[in-house]
């Protein structure tokens, strides 16, 4: 099964990259992952908030395969727990599951269209965190997902 982690946005800021890129080596140990950088629309700053959501919207539903696991990281979304992400990630390979991809959406959310389409929404907090954060959380999580599924001694239960 493959994972990719979507965020739309510039590319990895300098001072958490090499953090990110850390935990994305630790996690393709256990299995595949890759990021995408999906770029802003352009004249993003031109248009308003609901516009530059639907051409995003319209950018990742055209990239999305259609038989991909889409799991919306969304505000308003299921808190699920760090063995609860594990559990998920066991239960989606022992289905079959050819791909999961993990969305991070732009700077006002994901297009309504998009959340419509996806197949799971999560929130990693009520808080709420930089996009570059977001990244480095999310592949952090995927890793201890891969140590709890292994019983290996990062994740301290």
């Amino acid at each position: 099964m493959k994972i990719e982690c979507w965020s739309i946005g510039k590319a990895h800021d300098p001072a958490i990259r090499e953090a990110i890129e850390d935990f994305t080596s630790r996690v393709n140990k256990y299995n595949p992952v890759k990021w995408q950088i999906l770029p802003v629309p352009k004249n993003a700053g031109m248009l308003s908030e609901m516009d530059l959501k639907k051409l995003e919207g319209k950018m990742i539903l055209e990239w999305l395969e259609k038989d991909s696991i889409l799991v919306a990281l969304d505000e308003y979304g299921k808190e699920i727990s760090s063995t609860g992400l594990a559990d998920f990630i066991v239960k989606k390979g022992n289905m079959g599951t050819k791909k999961i991809v993990f969305l991070i959406g732009g700077a006002f959310g994901i297009d309504p269209a998009v959340l419509e389409r996806a197949d799971h929404r999560i929130s990693l907090s009520k808080l709420t965190f930089p996009h570059q954060l977001v990244r480095l959380i999310l592949i952090e999580q995927i890793y201890r997902a891969y140590t709890i599924i292994k019983n290996e001694k990062y994740h301290h239960r």
